[in-house]
């Protein structure tokens, strides 16, 4: 279930306060991913609503 476009816009990683996009892995749980390079957390979308905690995020690769 796609977040809605108004709250994606409002949205900001909480650890460096850059924008968030989503995205959506297929067989894998939605993620909000970090637009800075030198941040890239993912949070993790449950049930629709957005986990924005700096520790249930994943760290980039």
């Amino acid at each position: 279930m796609p977040l809605e476009a108004g709250l994606l816009e409002i949205l900001a990683c909480p650890a460096c306060h850059a924008p968030l996009r989503e995205e959506n892995a297929a067989g894998e749980t939605p993620e909000l991913v970090c637009e800075s390079r030198s941040c890239a957390l993912a949070y993790p979308v449950r049930d629709g609503i957005p986990v924005l905690l700096v520790d249930e995020a994943r760290r980039p690769a």
